[in-house]
């Protein structure tokens, strides 16, 4: 309940949860009431001050409960979670379906227009209302009597649906161990047989623990030289959630079950299908132009991903003695090709990629660009592993921010970026409330004293994820419904996430990134420039991966009667864009969280959308270039955080594109990073 300071994770505890939303849903429903009465003025200040208090501090312990339940699961906290998840996702779409609420918006949207040009709400205030009217329409509060009851059902229903969907990825993730000898494991790194056989022996068992988690599963696969190993690992993940598995773990019926609520929902508000729904909120202007921008860039890659897949099978053949490449073979035969062709290895890279010498390095990147300084700072944690910082400037504290870098059971997989509070000035008091952020991997960690060892893509994960951090923190916008990453549009989101990936390409930068785990030195010229060189490896290949997930997800959203057969629709995009086309067997779908448990339904393609966007603002840095700051420029950083960082979703993502580059963003710059041009 305590909403002054920072969530007291340890201190909160699962039967905390179910009382203190007693509270706080009553506070939030008293303000509704109140804020609906006829005394209260259609002012902005007064809504801002009734309806934001007691929804920011529901929003913000909600948020707590949700955050343990994502990265410290236990029975008992996900028991509670579920229980109140229908009287909180209640309430929520009772707000934004709240027709006298909504009057009271359209009323103060009014008067506006009535006013003289100075005397209006400034230009963050004006969207965050513009913003708020539009929400009420894709809330329901447009529909009537029983469309409405059903609308609000849907949410609730949808929200279970996507819950279990999430859980049953984790619980068949965490559910899955293999127990191997050592002779089983010829290839593997040393890091992760000690690893592995730590983990068994902590489970009181010989050999070495194999699990399908991100830091055992992907060396395995690229080192093993054990191919029914690697077979049956692949199985077991390309088959989580499935009807492969436990019957209660299956999402085939939650997809089809979710599909159908967004299509309903998207046919209640008079769309046609649930793609043009989430599009309403996003630059792309309907599904028709998502199409075609994704076919248009497969088209583009396509032959550099079929010379990718040709030269693989190539390389299989001649040199694994494999004539038929399967899909468990592939990260095996990249691997050795990479390092035939460019001589090392992911391996042999990560031995400089010391975590405290990479944080080190991105703390001292971001000081530079952008005129700010981060310390350690201490607050309530929920794993001891979890460590919290500070940003200033000039002494002034900006933001702060939980890191919580390692993979364990109990949390969900991947890596991410969620807000904790936004930046917001209290119209009763004014007193400003700086922004607070969780950063999330799921990195290995470190065994014994030694540090934790991070790949080359695990650094550029930290970094993507700070640079959505960034975004949220730096911003100096105060109005809750567009600072930081609030009020952006989805397919933009991505810009300064993937801006900040560039970064790990620059030798200036991958400098400070590293010291070798056992000499100190930082990362070889002559290794970094390999590594260069195998930038692009296989681009086309993963290209055109990332193209059929979002054309997946766009036709799956966009042509209504696909829920009653998700494999076809998959079957088919791979059969269009793939040039490697998985088993029968495989089941991607069944943990495609992003779209059916994230914020990504018809919008996987937004990673795509803002690669054009962040590669074409990266390209402003590289036109800067200049022998005293090379690519970091001090001039061109301030005016990236002041257009694009500061301004969060105060203006539409073009006007602030526009305001960094001075034009409209070009593909140009994306292809030629990818060697695509």
């Amino acid at each position: 309940l305590d909403t002054t300071g920072l969530p007291l994770f340890d201190q909160i505890k699962p039967e905390h949860v179910t009382p203190a939303l007693d509270v706080l849903l009553a506070d939030a429903e008293a303000a509704l009431s109140r804020i609906t009465g006829p005394d209260v003025p259609a002012d902005y200040d007064t809504l801002s001050l009734l309806l934001d208090v007691s929804t920011e501090r529901l929003g913000r312990a909600w948020g707590a409960v949700g955050h343990l339940n994502s990265v410290a699961d236990t029975p008992e906290i996900r028991a509670a979670y579920n229980e109140n998840l229908p009287r909180v996702t209640e309430f929520y779409t009772r707000l934004g379906a709240d027709e006298r609420l909504y009057a009271k918006y359209k009323a103060l949207n009014q008067a506006q227009s009535e006013l003289a040009p100075e005397h209006r709400l400034s230009t963050p205030r004006q969207r965050a209302l513009d913003l708020a009217l539009r929400g009420f329409v894709l809330g329901g509060a447009e529909l009537q009597g029983d469309a409405k009851a059903r609308f609000a059902a849907i949410q609730e229903e949808h929200a279970a649906r996507s819950q279990a969907f999430s859980e049953h990825v984790m619980d068949a993730t965490d559910a899955y161990s293999y127990f191997a000898q050592p002779d089983e494991l010829t290839g593997v790194p040393e890091d992760v047989l000690n690893a592995t056989r730590a983990a068994a022996a902590a489970e009181g068992k010989e050999g070495h623990k194999l699990t399908l988690h991100m830091p055992c599963y992907l060396p395995v696969m690229q080192y093993a030289s054990n191919r029914a190993l690697r077979e049956a690992l692949y199985r077991a993940y390309a088959t989580r959630a499935s009807e492969f598995g436990p019957a209660e773990r299956d999402n085939t019926p939650l997809m089809t079950e979710i599909l159908g609520l967004r299509q309903e929902e998207a046919r209640l508000l008079g769309y046609a299908n649930f793609a043009e729904v989430s599009l309403v909120p996003k630059m792309a202007d309907n599904p028709a132009q998502v199409m075609h921008f994704l076919r248009d860039l497969a088209q583009r890659a396509r032959p550099f991903a079929e010379k990718d897949i040709t030269e693989l099978r190539d390389f299989a053949r001649t040199e694994c003695a494999l004539s038929d490449l399967q899909a468990w073979d592939v990260a095996y035969v990249s691997e050795k090709l990479k390092e035939a062709r460019y001589a090392f290895s992911d391996q042999e890279v990560k031995q400089y990629f010391t975590e405290p010498t990479v944080l080190k390095g991105l703390f001292g990147l971001i000081e530079k660009l952008f005129d700010v300084q981060i310390q350690p700072d201490s607050a309530p944690v929920w794993h001891e592993s979890v460590r919290f910082f500070r940003i200033e400037r000039a002494g002034q504290l900006i933001g702060q921010f939980y890191l919580d870098p390692y993979a364990r059971n109990g949390k969900r997989p991947g890596a991410w970026m969620d807000d904790v509070r936004g930046r917001w000035t209290r119209p009763d008091t004014q007193t400003t409330q700086t922004p607070v952020a969780h950063l999330v991997c799921n990195f290995a960690k470190g065994v014994g004293d030694k540090p934790a060892l991070l790949t080359h893509d695990d650094v550029t994960t930290l970094f993507h994820e700070f640079g959505h951090g960034l975004h949220h923190m730096l911003t100096q916008v105060s109005d809750i419904g567009v600072s930081g990453i609030s009020g952006v549009e989805w397919d933009a989101v991505e810009l300064p996430s993937q801006f900040m990936e560039n970064f790990c390409w620059e030798w200036d930068v991958v400098q400070q990134l590293t010291s070798h785990v056992d000499t100190g030195a930082h990362l070889p010229r002559a290794l970094f420039d390999k590594m260069v060189a195998a930038k692009n490896f296989q681009s086309g290949m993963q290209t055109v991966r990332q193209i059929e997930f979002s054309l997946f997800d766009m036709r799956l959203h966009a042509e209504p009667g696909c829920e009653a057969n998700v494999q076809k629709v998959v079957d088919e995009v791979r059969q269009e864009v793939a040039v490697n086309i998985p088993p029968a067997f495989n089941r991607f779908q069944h943990s495609f969280s992003h779209i059916f448990a994230g914020g990504y339904a018809a919008g996987y393609y937004s990673y795509k959308w803002a690669e054009v966007l962040s590669a074409d603002a990266y390209a402003a840095f590289e036109e800067a270039v200049t022998a005293e700051s090379g690519v970091l420029s001090p001039e061109v950083g301030r005016r990236y955080r002041e257009t694009i960082l500061e301004a969060g979703g105060s203006r539409s993502a073009m006007e602030n594109f526009k305001a960094f580059r001075g034009r409209e963003p070009r593909i140009d710059a994306l292809l030629r990073h990818q060697g695509m041009s």
